[in-house]
């Protein structure tokens, strides 16, 4: 976006070249006429050394003289008019394009021109969303991504703000504000659900598996109750072999037992799911979903682990925004297929190099849970299990003797 007298933002980003410059900018009143004596300015000074430029409609006609901008066509000539004058990229945003059933982007890189497209959310609530995409797509080029997947991150996190703002109501204007931090429901969300990740909710993992379930008759649901009632700390739902509508029934139902208990509730590998039962996050592995797109789909308040088995892979992890990683696995297990065991020792090792919590997971039992919890590395915060609670006749009674098992353990660490 460009400058208007309203108010005005700078963001700097790295490039492989030198540092570039991007306006962002919020107009209080929509009119182009704010900003038509700036626009000699960044036509000459900054366009040139601009990575990207992210102009809005009504900003790129004054860019180009006026030219009238109503289809996905005019759009497109634009972004290419545009580009001429120097940025490395441009993305002419469609949000404010009259009449249309979805927001339409178009992001032009010198050689292609691709078309983004997500869709129209009804809110009044959008001041802040051009310099939110700013900052979101200087953030994702720290981070190493590409221009193209940069901007792609970041307007689907603007998408899920709109989304969440959309009936916060401050403010009788014409405009209300764009929550991009999604706290202003804060108090909301607090009173129903979570507060924020806690590294001590790691310390008793309990993973559910409808198999083992099957076996010993239970529903999901009764082995969740049966879990969290026996001290589990936190929950994920791992459930391979489910339709997709029985689970998210089953998943609503859990997420309010753990919720009733104070115990966060996580989801496998499915954003939707997660999603759309509330829960307070997803666990993903390194074939899944990318971390920084599950954060971006998810926002700031859901947690997010990731499986790793390597430095690197828990390095990648912290720098895409997971809260946690998942370790192992430690030992041998039956559980998941074709599971490199990397013992204690390559536990040890990622410990070290992660700069998240840990917790460890593959073949833990109340054999040797008490041998993982005391390799002693002040981020290891405990031990997730599947069968060494869900593969048995008594849920509650296996999860109260691990739970007093690394209870113990932590103590004699201390």
């Amino acid at each position: 976006m460009i400058y208007s007298h309203s108010y005005s933002s700078f963001f700097f980003l790295q490039s492989e070249r030198k540092p570039s410059l991007t306006f962002a900018s919020e107009t209080a009143d929509n009119s182009s006429n704010n900003c038509n004596f700036l626009v000699p300015a960044c036509r000459e000074e900054l366009f040139p050394i601009a990575d990207i430029v992210t102009p809005n409609l009504k900003e790129a006609s004054a860019l180009l003289d006026g030219l009238k901008i109503l289809t996905v066509s005019d759009m497109r000539s634009a972004a290419k008019l545009l580009h001429d004058m120097g940025p490395r990229n441009v993305l002419v945003k469609g949000g404010d394009r009259p009449d249309s059933l979805d927001a339409v982007d178009i992001f032009f890189d010198g050689e292609d021109i691709y078309e983004l497209r997500s869709s129209r959310i009804d809110t009044r609530n959008t001041h802040g969303t051009g310099c939110t995409l700013a900052s979101c797509i200087a953030a994702e080029l720290a981070k190493g991504l590409s221009m193209l997947e940069s901007v792609k991150v970041a307007k689907c996190f603007v998408e899920t703000a709109l989304d969440y703002s959309k009936d916060i109501f401050i403010g009788n204007g014409p405009q209300g504000p764009f929550d991009h931090l999604m706290t202003l429901k804060k108090s909301i969300h607090k009173s129903a659900g979570q507060a924020r990740f806690n590294p001590s909710d790691l310390f008793l993992y309990a993973v559910t598996d409808s198999g083992m379930n099957r076996k010993w008759g239970h529903s999901i649901s009764d082995a969740v109750r049966a879990t969290v009632e026996g001290g589990a700390t936190i929950v994920q739902l791992r459930e391979k072999d489910i339709e997709t509508r029985d689970f998210l029934e089953a998943a609503k139902s859990c997420v309010q037992i753990c919720r009733s208990h104070g115990v966060p509730s996580l989801i496998n590998d499915r954003i939707d799911v997660a999603l759309a039962c509330d829960a307070d996050g997803v666990h993903i592995g390194q074939s899944d979903m990318p971390t920084h797109v599950a954060r971006a789909l998810l926002g700031p308040e859901k947690i997010i682990g990731v499986s790793c088995k390597t430095p690197e892979h828990a390095e990648q992890a912290w720098i895409a925004g997971a809260d946690y990683i998942g370790c192992g696995g430690v030992y041998p297990t039956n559980t998941k297929a074709n599971n490199l065991t990397i013992g204690l020792e390559g536990l040890k090792t990622v410990c070290l190099a992660s700069k998240l919590p840990v917790v460890a997971i593959g073949g833990i039992n109340a054999s040797n849970a008490q041998s993982v919890m005391q390799i002693g590395v002040p981020n290891l915060k405990g031990v997730a299990v599947v069968s060494a609670l869900f593969d048995r006749e008594c849920v509650l009674t296996e999860t109260k003797k691990l739970r007093a098992l690394l209870t113990e353990a932590t103590q004699v660490v201390k």
